[in-house]
């Protein structure tokens, strides 16, 4: 190894012992090229190496290395450690590596006793080496007395392909479930205000566009802490959100009560105010929020399977959320007055609830709630003017699908149209699986024109 010049000589160390091997003059050293062979080998050593690390990933990322170029000299180094090895998940990667070697071995006894062990394993490296037994038998280069592997290697494919489809079901209710986890967080304050003030508030996606926003300026002054940011955007979006409900409905909605028409073309001008006040604060540019460390990457189960790590928290922080509405509403004095005049009105009006407070904070509330969606809705999509629109439309079939004001209905609501949705959109794609979905809650509410779970109370009979 070459050191640092000494003037117009080299220093040289020996690499691996670190001895000094004298002085070298500038002409006599040559510079090594470091070529793609080159690059393998050192791959190839530095796996064999990694094979006695104390860190169990470092063995298990060593070992995966060597399933598609396991020479002689590996086979023997894994056959050594494999016999000295404690950990069970190193142990079963050392077995898959000898496993596979066995497919190309002369004993037909042993291949088929390989096959055989393998259909077990979840990996993509086996459905290839199976791949191929089955097509080197389709294309005659087997004998006849050899055909029999290839059966042994069609039926361990389909085992395996049976478990690739039960976990590309499993990976479908969760996209589904994280989609209906953002429907959820979208809906939930609309039900609140929809339920409690009759108002179809059709700025409610524009709510959500501010904490978007929110979240993305909270970023650009803390470009260097990006995961506390994101957790300090929470409280900053909800109470922006909130104070601007606040506003519209204390400035606006409060004189068209009784009037629903008008309330939503009041509440669709204000929405157009909003989306032309982002554009010119922010220009009309999407805008990039970047996804923390901790919520980047994916829990990667098998080959087959892996769950994004945003998805998964934007689901957990949803069920946060419902949790924690859910105990407002039950346990405050704020919820009780809520329930109050959600159920009736005009009695809560007489018992001495003042209704005008209780619309204000109701709306701040469900605005407020709106604001977080937003925070969680900036990480799996661009934050621009146009935010909220792409989910009023869904917002509102989740609020009537599950019961006009009911929680619980629009919990459930939002996630049985999520993974209805992901389950159509292989078959009659992202489009045409809405339009089904609409379809579906046209015909449901013909017959249940409640939802799922409909209001009660003398004000929901009347």
């Amino acid at each position: 190894m070459v050191g640092q010049p000494l003037e117009q000589d080299y220093q040289v160390t020996d690499a691996v012992t670190g001895d000094g091997l004298g002085v070298v003059v500038h002409d006599q050293a040559s510079k090594i090229s470091l070529t793609n062979k080159l690059r393998s080998q050192l791959r190839r050593m530095i796996n064999r190496l990694q094979l006695g690390a104390d860190d169990v990933s470092q063995r298990l990322a060593a070992i995966n290395d060597m399933v598609k170029e396991a020479d002689e000299q590996a086979l023997e180094l894994l056959k050594q450690r494999a016999s000295v090895e404690q950990n069970a998940d190193v142990l079963k990667a050392i077995q898959l590596v000898l496993l596979l070697q066995d497919l190309d071995s002369d004993d037909k006894s042993l291949r088929i006793q390989a096959i055989e062990s393998l259909k077990s394993y979840n990996s993509q490296e086996v459905v290839n080496r199976l791949n191929a037994l089955v097509e080197q038998d389709e294309n005659g280069e087997f004998s006849e007395a050899d055909s029999d592997i290839r059966n042994f290697a069609a039926a361990a494919l389909a085992n395996i392909n049976h478990r690739i489809q039960l976990y590309a079901g499993i990976e479908t209710v969760f996209f589904g479930l994280s989609l209906g986890a953002v429907l959820v967080l979208a809906a939930i304050g609309l039900a609140i205000t929809f339920g409690v003030m009759g108002i179809i508030n059709m700025a409610h996606g524009e709510l959500m566009m501010l904490g978007a926003y929110t979240t993305y300026v909270i970023q650009q002054l803390m470009p260097n802490q990006l995961g506390w940011s994101i957790i300090l955007a929470i409280p900053c979006a909800f109470v922006i959100s909130a104070l601007v409900g606040i506003a519209i409905e204390r400035g606006i909605i409060r004189f068209l009560y009784g009037r629903p028409l008008e309330t939503l073309l009041a509440t669709f001008g204000v929405s157009l105010v909003l989306q032309q006040a982002v554009r010119s604060i922010f220009s009309p540019l999407n805008r990039s929020v970047s996804t923390p460390e901790w919520m980047s990457g994916s829990f990667r189960i098998n080959d087959f399977l892996s769950l994004t790590w945003n998805r998964f928290y934007i689901l957990l922080f949803c069920l946060m959320v419902f949790v924690a509405l859910l105990q407002i509403l039950k346990r405050t004095r704020l919820g009780l007055e809520v329930r109050a005049v959600a159920q009736n009105r005009r009695m809560a009006k007489a018992m001495g609830i003042p209704t005008d407070s209780v619309d204000a904070l109701t709306f701040g509330l469900g605005s407020g709630i709106a604001g977080v969606a937003g925070v969680a809705l900036s990480q799996i999509t661009n934050v621009g003017p146009n935010l909220g629109q792409a989910y009023i439309v869904d917002s509102f079939m989740v609020v009537v699908f599950g019961g006009v004001g009911n929680l619980l209905g629009t919990l459930v609501a939002g996630f049985s149209l999520g993974i209805a949705n992901k389950f159509l959109e292989p078959f009659a794609g992202a489009v045409l699986a809405k339009i089904l979905v609409l379809v579906f809650i046209i015909l449901f509410i013909q017959k249940r024109p409640r939802g799922l779970f409909p209001q009660k109370g003398r004000a929901a009979d009347s």
